[in-house]
């Protein structure tokens, strides 16, 4: 099977249904080999943007390039991509093998060969020897492999993955996008992954597109991401976050010297400018004491016990936090009172 894959570019394209847009005018560009996530609430545009790739729906303005072809006009037929969709859409009175090779089929290849470039799809997602059976016989994950499978096969320059795992078990969730993953790299295949699902997209991505409001809010790495946030809806977006309005009194390099409820804190300042501003405190960079120590004093409204750690919810001053420790001998209880800690080099700050 053939390793080659292509690049895909957005030139200032836009979606529109009538007088809805869908889209706004969108430039990115994905290099060979990478799989990247579109990520975001419903209704953002991730959907939409993959849809334009694939040829299921026609840019009203703007190029797109795959492979450095012109693609714009050119319908799904006419494009070197695959799609997994999250239904499987297998169908159930072929074989495992007869659904992968269909749309070798379709384009006309001789039944051994499409036989033969099925089994070889099936060794590659793990379900060699599976080719006879039918897809009832299968567990939910097996049929998704076959999907990915049937895509594959056809030797596309962009695989196109639609809310994979949206019909699978948490647990099995992890374990096919861990799959997924895995033959995207050993394949080297570009990949564009639309997901609502902000771990599953940090799990599988080289990159990830947050998009809002038909646009996009913020590209980057999962850790990019998580670590340095570009706005509070990046910072709310993108894992567990509390978000505390503060004041920056002062800039010093890359430290701004910032204050929460009258508590002096220097933290990274991230481009920040001074005055009024958010404060971005990821459940671990906060600390529990008694309230006899320094830090924002609080009381316990919520806490929970999860094996690994404790969660607590603290009301405070500046609103309600969310707090992630360690399991404790004396662990806080509901109704203690507290004083809540900052490490300050985990702070992230981003505009009011």
């Amino acid at each position: 099977m053939t390793k080659k894959t292509g690049s895909v570019r957005f030139e200032s394209v836009v979606k529109k249904y009538g007088e809805v847009t869908a889209l706004k005018k969108l430039d990115l560009s994905i290099d060979p080999g990478k799989l990247v996530t579109l990520l975001g609430p419903s209704g953002c545009g991730k959907t939409t943007t993959l849809r334009l790739i694939a040829g299921l729906e026609m840019a009203t303005e703007g190029k797109i390039y795959i492979g450095g072809e012109d693609v714009t006009h050119l319908t799904a037929t006419y494009r070197k991509v695959s799609m997994v969709f999250q239904s499987y859409a297998l169908f159930p009175h072929m074989t495992v093998r007869e659904n992968v090779a269909y749309g070798l089929t379709v384009k006309s290849a001789p039944k051994a060969e499409a036989a033969q470039k099925a089994d070889e799809g099936l060794e590659l997602v793990g379900l060699a020897g599976f080719g006879d059976r039918l897809p009832s016989e299968l567990s939910g994950g097996q049929q998704q492999r076959v999907a990915v499978a049937r895509a594959i096969v056809l030797e596309p320059e962009v695989l196109l993955l639609d809310e994979p795992l949206s019909n699978l078990d948490a647990k099995l969730r992890r374990h096919v996008r861990e799959e997924i993953r895995q033959i995207q790299q050993s394949l080297g295949l570009t990949a564009v992954y639309v997901t609502h699902d902000q771990e599953e997209a940090m799990a599988v991505s080289d990159d990830i597109i947050v998009m809002n409001n038909a646009e996009i809010a913020q590209i980057g790495t999962p850790n990019d991401l998580y670590e340095a946030p570009s706005s509070a809806f990046i910072a709310d977006f993108i894992g567990d976050a509390n978000l505390v309005p503060c004041d920056v009194d002062a800039l010093d390099g890359a430290i701004a010297r910032a204050r929460v409820n009258g508590q002096k804190l220097s933290v990274p300042s991230n481009g920040i400018r001074k005055g009024a501003a958010q404060m971005v405190l990821r459940p671990q960079a906060l600390t529990l004491q008694k309230p006899d120590q320094p830090g924002l004093e609080g009381q316990i409204s919520y806490a929970a016990y999860l094996g690994k750690e404790m969660q607590y919810t603290v009301e405070t001053l500046v609103g309600s936090l969310f707090v992630i420790g360690p399991v404790q001998a004396q662990p806080f209880l509901r109704g203690d009172s507290v004083s809540v800690g900052i490490i300050e080099d985990q702070a992230r700050l981003v505009s009011a």
